[in-house]
């Protein structure tokens, strides 16, 4: 009999138990090849990694019994196998169920072109491996390695996704949602803490009325529970001289970036444009803020992103650009564009215009008006950031009144039963420690 040869593929920075498992049952099998995801494969599978790909590799290397180690650049396995032809591809069997099916099912296809075979192991649910598995994501979670993700994301991924959090539920809710779309997973890459929906969830104005304590207290309990990069609406920064104590106290928290606006003056929603009296900073003003912040920084991890209210308030896509050229002078690591038109067509503008002039600073845009454009459209013309900034209480909401309002109506919940989650399936998704 010709001798065999298996393939497994492992996404991770540390080796336990089921990982073990996995590799002496590949061994009984025949000679064992281990792919190793790239950096850029491992954020498709919401694993940020710790150690660099060579290290990665080095460490399957040392693995009594791995005869080859090579890399995996994608999350489905098709083009390994093409390659390498393996007769048998093994795995934990939780891949049988929810997103990972689909790496499977792209497994299975291409085995089957030559008669390959798939194993599905039986998954380890040992205390060790649990223990490991939450050592990792506390690790993940720290400061001081949370705090640089969002740079990394925009080097790997190009365009990052976010969207608004504003409790430790709506922060897993972020984490843990996974879609496969007929080729690919897709989940958010990024969290978005935003005044608005903060304020909301307070039962408070939108008017920099909730403190920044109170607000650090949000991202506290979004941080216990999760390890995506955050992004923080910071408003307008406020007087300079509290600017940058903020700065640094989001440091010390491991947010990744905050994003500031150009107004001064008693803060209204941008949504109500020209409708309701709103004053917009000088370029000097907002220039110095932002070189401020800058200075008072400790790490070069974290990123000021400076927000332009000129098509908000009509100013002008002249005035937008020259405010963009000054604000990334000044220091800015980013710049996000407004609008609240229907058509995307000055945001798209302003992104070409301001791409021909700046090839490197990321771009960030919020499509919660000009709602039709897609991600793919807003990166073909250079945008880094997509962030979804209110829709999870806007959907909340009225689910919430409506349900509410039907108990008041009937005296009783059962009319309501059949639109709620089970709380069993919500426990699901905290994490026992």
């Amino acid at each position: 009999m010709p001798h065999k040869t298996v393939y497994a593929c492992f996404c991770t920075d540390v080796l336990h138990e089921g990982h073990m498992n996995i590799i002496n049952k590949a061994r009984e099998l025949g000679d064992v090849t281990v792919g190793v995801l790239t950096d850029e494969a491992m954020v498709q599978m919401d694993r940020f990694p710790v150690l660099g790909l060579e290290d990665r590799m080095a460490m399957m290397a040392e693995v009594d019994g791995v005869s080859r180690v090579v890399v995996q650049d994608s999350i489905f396995y098709d083009r390994n196998i093409a390659e390498l032809r393996p007769d048998y591809v093994i795995h934990g069997d939780n891949w049988l169920q929810g997103p990972l099916r689909a790496i499977r099912d792209n497994a299975e296809e291409a085995l089957a072109a030559y008669s390959g075979q798939i194993i599905d192991a039986p998954y380890t649910h040992s205390e060790e491996a649990q223990h490991v598995d939450r050592r990792m994501r506390e690790q993940l979670s720290m400061p001081e390695h949370r705090r640089h993700l969002l740079r990394k994301l925009i080097e790997l991924r190009g365009t990052v996704k976010a969207i608004e959090v504003h409790s430790g539920l709506t922060g897993l809710i972020a984490e843990k949602t996974v879609v496969f779309d007929g080729e690919k997973l897709d989940q958010f890459d990024a969290m978005w803490i935003s005044s608005l929906c903060d304020s909301t969830a307070k039962g408070k104005p939108d008017i920099e009325l909730v403190d920044m304590t109170s607000r650090f207290r949000t991202i506290s309990d979004v941080t216990e529970v999760t390890t995506k990069p955050i992004i923080f609406d910071g408003d307008t920064g406020g007087k300079t001289e509290h600017f940058v104590y903020t700065v640094r106290s989001l440091e010390r928290l491991g947010v990744s970036a905050v994003i500031i606006e150009d107004k001064v003056g008693l803060k209204k929603n941008s949504l109500f444009g020209t409708e309701v009296a709103q004053m917009q900073d000088s370029i000097e003003g907002f220039c110095a803020k932002i070189a401020a912040g800058k200075k008072s920084q400790v790490t070069d991890d974290f990123m000021i992103i400076a927000r332009i209210e000129s098509l908000i308030l009509e100013q002008g896509m002249e005035d937008a650009l020259e405010r963009a050229a000054a604000y990334v002078g000044a220091g800015a690591d980013g710049i996000m564009i407004h609008s609240r038109k229907k058509d995307p067509a000055e945001i798209l503008e302003f992104c070409d215009r301001f791409r021909e002039a700046d090839q490197s600073t990321p771009i960030v845009v919020v499509p919660s008006s000009f709602n039709s454009v897609t991600e793919d459209e807003l990166a073909e013309h250079g945008v880094n950031v997509v962030i979804y900034a209110n829709q999870l209480t806007r959907s909340a909401f009225p689910a919430m009144e409506q349900t509410a309002k039907d108990i008041l109506t009937h005296h009783r919940a059962k009319e309501v039963d059949d639109r709620l989650m089970p709380i069993k399936d919500i426990i699901t998704l905290i994490d026992e420690i």
